[in-house]
């Protein structure tokens, strides 16, 4: 499916809903989608497609296109690494056997934060979490609602900052496979890999060019080049990433709940001119025609 670059498009390849650490359940994600005018959308939940079935279903009566997604946990030396998936075949039974590894990988993770958060105090702190997750696992975002629910902090941020964030109890890295054999997983369903928001890891510029070497040789086919919370300086260097290795160029919002006007769904920076769109190598969904050629 080409999907052309034209100001009649607006296209958000990276957002999460209640399936995975999102707060709006997945019909709700794709209708707000909508409202903030996005014409093509990819719900990218973390280490699952549970939502994809009533993500589609809303998105056939809100007029948008949607594209199969997920974001998927990895290990890159060490590193915690989110990689993408776009367009692959969600029926594939291969794919869907691993997604379920990493379905259990991420309650054992939750069920280790809770251990670790033992001294907040709060009681059957899992069961509540689950409960704000909507009955799924799960992620850091609701466990911090729960803490501000229990009085413990007085806004998510403080939950971070004292329990949740990079370095503190509750910052439990699960056991992940290997980079090379997610992005494989990705590839033998048909699916494009996408190396999710590089600049986050907060890498130095060398590991990151390391990273996207062995993340294209791998079978890595495109890194997101335009997301949410980075600078116009993190866009140029990304930008010249992609034109050295000759990647695909994607973007997303990344978007997880309402409020946050920096992270909002179709709220991204214009990806430059003279990259490659990662949209121009998706499949045509069955069905679905393909869009006007317009200015492409």
């Amino acid at each position: 499916m080409t999907i052309p670059q034209a100001p009649v498009f607006c296209i958000d390849l990276h957002c999460h809903s209640t399936a995975s650490d999102g707060l709006l359940a997945p019909a709700d994600l794709v209708q707000r989608a909508a409202e903030k005018g996005v014409s093509h959308l990819a719900v990218t939940d973390h280490d699952t497609i549970d939502g994809l079935s009533e993500a589609r279903t809303q998105a056939e009566s809100s007029g948008i296109r949607l594209i199969n997604g997920t974001e998927l946990s990895c290990l890159w030396k060490t590193q915690t690494i989110h990689v993408v998936g776009l367009d692959f075949d969600s029926a594939n039974p291969a794919f869907r056997e691993a997604l379920a590894r990493q379905h259990e990988n991420r309650w054992a993770r939750a069920r280790m934060i809770t251990e670790r958060l033992q001294k907040t105090g709060v009681a059957d702190l899992l069961e509540k979490a689950t409960a704000k997750a909507g009955g799924d696992v799960p992620g850091r975002p609701h466990f911090a609602r729960v803490l501000v629910e229990e009085g413990r902090v007085k806004d998510a941020a403080q939950a971070f900052k004292r329990y949740l964030g990079a370095g503190k109890p509750g910052d439990v890295k699960a056991f992940w496979p290997e980079l090379s054999e997610v992005v494989q997983w990705i590839t033998a369903a048909g699916g494009i890999a996408v190396l999710a928001h590089p600049r986050k890891y907060r890498l130095t510029a060398t590991k990151l060019r390391n990273l996207v070497h062995d993340f294209k040789r791998a079978g890595g086919r495109s890194i997101e080049v335009s997301t949410s919370g980075q600078s116009s300086g993190d866009l140029g260097f990304l930008v010249e990433l992609c034109r050295q290795q000759e990647l695909l160029a994607s973007q997303g919002s990344d978007f997880h709940f309402p409020g946050a006007p920096w992270c909002e769904l179709g709220k991204i920076m214009k990806m430059p001119d003279g990259l490659e769109p990662v949209w121009h190598h998706f499949k045509e969904p069955a069905g679905v025609p393909s869009p006007v050629q317009s200015g492409a």
